[in-house]
């Protein structure tokens, strides 16, 4: 299967930029706070030439035998990238929420659950008509829109709780989010349009690539950008969000006695009968 002339300008351009975002996130030393976006960059940089190689040798003639290696390496990348997708979701939710450890403790919890639902669904809209290795593509795609939902839903957190977490726009972690939120979007949108047997020169796929360099570009963008230091949090006492990590904080820790008052076991006639010697007590007294 040949390729276009504008698809083999803009797989070029995809790696330069691939390497460009890898070189300035390693240099800038963000590898310690997001390890896993390390690995999935690492991972995308050293395995396009070997799949964008076997991809060309493969519609070469007499190449026919470079078509598994292209097969197998490329749903084996994207099923890796799908795993690590998780990870590096998680380690953003992480790091924006590391100054209050009630609501990051809770947020975990309700993550994990979400991106075991989301798998479970989606993994159940596999039809199983295919046999053998064609179902490996299934569930690959599968595994890849549970993770994008997770995408999707972070960038939206994000960006409903920026005010409230006092997160910069020219923070690092919302350029991850927003960047992956784009490459989520464009899956969603060109799955629904493109056709079944739809060919690298078509112009949906073209437009594909298009979207995915601005992904890319966005990466590059906040990578070179100074990032700014980000302070520590003044937040009011009588902050909603404040209270709100007070109570799941007191939620999460063990082996707290609370104060329960006892109900009384009085009634009306022993009061009565109280009040009564009390008065009598009073005018024996008064007498003497």
């Amino acid at each position: 299967m040949p390729l276009s002339t504008a698809t083999y300008a803009m797989s070029a351009i995809e790696f330069l930029l691939w390497a460009s975002v890898g070189y300035l996130f390693w240099a800038k030393k963000q590898q310690k706070r997001f390890p896993a976006m390390s690995t999935y960059l690492a991972l995308h940089i050293f395995s396009m030439p070997i799949l964008m190689g076997a991809l060309i040798l493969q519609s070469r003639p007499g190449g026919d035998w470079f078509y598994p290696v292209y097969f197998f390496g490329y749903y084996g990348v994207y099923i890796a990238s799908a795993i690590l997708l998780y990870f590096v979701c998680l380690e953003v939710f992480r790091y924006v929420l590391s100054a209050f450890s009630g609501l990051l403790r809770f947020g975990i919890v309700i993550f994990r659950w979400a991106a075991v639902v989301s798998l479970i669904m989606s993994l159940t809209t596999v039809s199983f008509a295919h046999r053998g290795v064609l179902l490996i593509p299934d569930i690959a795609f599968s595994m890849m829109r549970s993770v994008s939902l997770l995408e999707l839903c972070l960038l939206a957190f994000l960006c409903l709780s920026l005010s409230a977490l006092q997160l910069p726009l020219r923070d690092i972690s919302f350029g991850i989010a927003l960047g992956f939120g784009v490459m989520s979007t464009n899956d969603f949108v060109t799955a629904a349009l493109m056709k079944v047997d739809s060919k690298f020169t078509d112009s949906f796929q073209l437009a594909y690539q298009a979207v995915g360099l601005v992904a890319l570009g966005i990466w590059v963008g906040y990578s070179a950008l100074p990032e700014p230091v980000r302070k520590p949090l003044v937040i009011q006492a009588g902050s909603t969000i404040f209270r709100l990590n007070e109570i799941l904080v007191a939620l999460g820790q063990k082996g707290v006695n609370v104060a329960v008052p006892q109900p009384t076991t009085s009634f009306f006639l022993t009061d009565v009968e109280k009040m009564v010697e009390k008065v009598l007590t009073r005018s024996k007294l008064n007498e003497s």
